[in-house]
């Protein structure tokens, strides 16, 4: 790692202090341009499939088909990742994305796309994910040249996501009437590019690499992570969050056609909300916060987030569903997001990319399934009934780690009694 550079550190705000480095700042403006396409891609394929098949189960198992791959593939790809230069397999990665989603518009455009088609792309898509985001969370330290910026990128990558989550959907449901689901799908592919060149333009060595053979580097990582107890407590807490809180994703659409009696546009707004929230929450995490306080902002908000899954699928009122997906995207940030950045600041480098994975894998495996189960649900009692499944579900474990944090804290307290009376 390169030497800190304090003489243009005073040039960026504390909020935003990892800019002043010269290869984040490359890596942030392709990323960027890239993940507003994302969006744009995300929104369109889900009302495609919707559009297609009017079936809220095939928008499960799709989402399932482009996330379950994290889950699998994610912990053996950070073995995989640590053991090779991570510039190099970004731009591999990147390259194939934006190939699959430029065959993904000319199917759409042409129009031989159907049900199995977009299911067999999203897995895909899900494979290529599963290297890819890892891979780039796990390269973010050494795009910065002073390791006590690293949270501060970690946060600033994460406003890059709910920045355009914000931003991609309303525009995506506007390109929609306008356009098509093509469109966006070339779209997405052509913002690929803008990241591949930012990274052929950054200048570093190839890191640390791990040794050894492909088991051994994965059973170090795995070994790690099980044996220490506040990371193996941060990958349970992302478990049930994104089971639970973030199945919402995958009954967006039934919402908005179903209960709101809307179209794409109406699609664009919930998810705006949501970005909103996330906006919101990175902009918090930005700020320096100690790992104390931050932990115990996880817990608050999955409460939220749990209250705001309830209050969404009783309403009937636009204006409060909105309100509920802000408070929905606002804790589910913070939830994954800050567990990012604890992991990021506790792991070792060259054991980085095996711990991110394995929160990746996580955190999108468990989406996946999450996804699924609420769009098999939905299809048979429907979008509020699984959306309120959901919410009941996260708010008793939200109601379990209090009780633990109250037991633990008692615990505590009786020790340092003992303590001060054997003095």
């Amino acid at each position: 790692m390169n030497h800190p550079q304090p003489s243009t550190s005073s040039r960026w705000p504390s909020s935003i202090r990892a800019l002043r480095h010269r290869n984040f700042r490359l890596y942030f403006v392709g990323h960027a341009i890239s993940t507003l396409g994302t969006w744009v891609h995300m929104v369109a394929l889900s009302w495609l499939v919707y559009r297609l098949t009017d079936s809220a189960a095939l928008l499960g198992i799709t989402t399932c088909a482009s996330l379950l791959p994290q889950l699998f593939v994610g912990p053996i790809a950070g073995a995989w990742i640590d053991r090779h230069d991570k510039r190099r397999l970004l731009i591999l990665t990147q390259s194939l994305l934006g190939l699959q989603a430029l065959l993904l518009a000319l199917l759409t455009y042409s129009g031989h796309i159907g049900a199995n088609l977009i299911v067999l792309m999203s897995f895909v898509l899900g494979v290529l994910n599963a290297v890819d985001t890892p891979l780039r969370q796990s390269l973010l330290s050494r795009f910065v040249d002073d390791v006590d910026d690293l949270p501060n990128a970690l946060a600033l990558n994460a406003s890059l996501f709910t920045c355009s989550r914000f931003v991609g959907p309303p525009l995506a449901g506007l390109l929609l009437g306008m356009t098509g689901e093509a469109v966006c799908f070339a779209l997405n592919a052509l913002s690929y590019g803008a990241l591949i060149t930012g990274l052929l333009a950054v200048r570093m060595s190839a890191g640390v690499r791990a040794n050894g053979s492909m088991r051994s580097v994965f059973r170090e990582g795995l070994t790690y992570a099980l044996q220490t107890p506040s990371v193996r407590g941060l990958i349970l807490g992302v478990l049930i969050v994104n089971i639970t809180a973030s199945s919402y994703a995958v009954l967006l659409p039934v919402f908005a056609r179903d209960i709101f009696a809307g179209d794409a546009r109406t699609l664009g707004w919930l998810w705006g909300a949501a970005g909103f929230g996330s906006l919101l929450s990175t902009l918090l995490l930005a700020a320096h916060r100690s790992a104390e306080q931050l932990q115990r902002l996880i817990i608050a908000t999955a409460g939220a987030s749990a209250v705001a899954l309830l209050v969404f699928a009783a309403s009937t009122q636009l204006a409060l569903s909105l309100t509920a997906m802000a408070v929905l995207g606002f804790g589910v940030t913070i939830n994954n997001v800050g567990t990012n950045i604890l992991l990021q600041s506790q792991a070792p480098e060259v054991l980085r990319g095996r711990v991110v994975s394995l929160y990746t894998s996580t955190r999108f495996g468990f989406d996946a399934i999450g996804g699924l189960l609420a769009g098999l649900l939905a299809a048979r009692f429907g979008g509020p009934w699984a959306m309120q499944i959901a919410g009941a579900l996260l708010l008793l474990y939200c109601a379990w780690q209090l009780l633990a944090q109250r037991r633990s804290a008692r615990q505590q307290a009786q020790a340092q009694a003992q303590a001060s009376k054997a003095h």
